[in-house]
């Protein structure tokens, strides 16, 4: 098994830091983002040049997007690869998010090109800080579980990770669909601007869904079938 890391957050962030040391016993690739790529859903570089800078042996920072670095490193770089990994994206990507998501993106490109992919995002309540460490412990947790599971061409998981306190159970792996609501939509008008002001965590959300599951305090994992 050979695993490409990726994600949207860029090449130097804590949470790729995070999910390379969850699978530190197997063999990885970083091949990430060479800036911050938040919010950047599945754009690709469209003739250009895609920058690459080797970082040591096995990690490569990208002058793209998310899902470009997935096609520089599954055509170029790393193509034994068997799976694609993204994230630990700082911030959720559930429901309607994976249709904004670059974290997510990664790993539809890697469903497209027939390999399959689990994206990982921690959800923030509050804006409290995200503690790594369990952060990396749980995402252990989760792609041991995942990657033992058959997956159908096409595919590919969606996982959230929840934002737990200080004496909060154990989270359960709970799969689930993802949420049909749409995102916040209050917003407020200054001086002709236009400026969304909705509560990412008070989101419309369906029982049972992604959402329900992340913001209960359990991991969500989602299976999206692109066919």
């Amino acid at each position: 098994m050979t695993l490409v890391l990726t994600n949207d957050d860029g090449i130097a962030a804590p949470g790729i830091a995070a999910l390379r040391q969850a699978v530190q016993h197997l063999p990885n690739w970083v091949v990430a983002p060479d800036q911050h790529l938040s919010g950047c859903s599945h754009q690709m570089n469209r003739g250009g040049p895609i920058a690459i800078t080797q970082q040591d042996e096995s990690a490569f920072a990208i002058g793209g997007t998310p899902a470009d670095c997935t096609r520089v490193a599954l055509v170029h770089l790393c193509p034994e690869a068997t799976w694609v990994l993204s994230g630990i994206n700082a911030g959720g990507n559930m429901g309607a998010d994976i249709h904004l998501s670059g974290t997510v993106a990664a790993v539809r490109e890697a469903a497209l090109l027939r390999v399959p992919g689990i994206a990982i995002s921690h959800f923030i309540q509050n804006r409290r800080p995200i503690d790594w460490g369990l952060a990396t412990r749980l995402a252990a947790r989760v792609l041991d579980r995942l990657m033992a599971e058959a997956l159908a061409p096409g595919c590919f998981w969606n996982v959230n990770l929840p934002h737990l306190k200080p004496g909060d159970l154990e989270p359960e792996i709970v799969f689930c669909a993802t949420c049909t609501q749409p995102l916040p939509t209050e917003f407020t008008v200054d001086q002709g601007q236009f400026y969304y002001a909705g509560d990412y965590g008070k989101r419309l959300h369906d029982p049972d869904s992604d959402v329900a599951v992340c913001f209960s305090g359990n991991i969500a994992v989602s299976k999206i079938c692109l066919w």
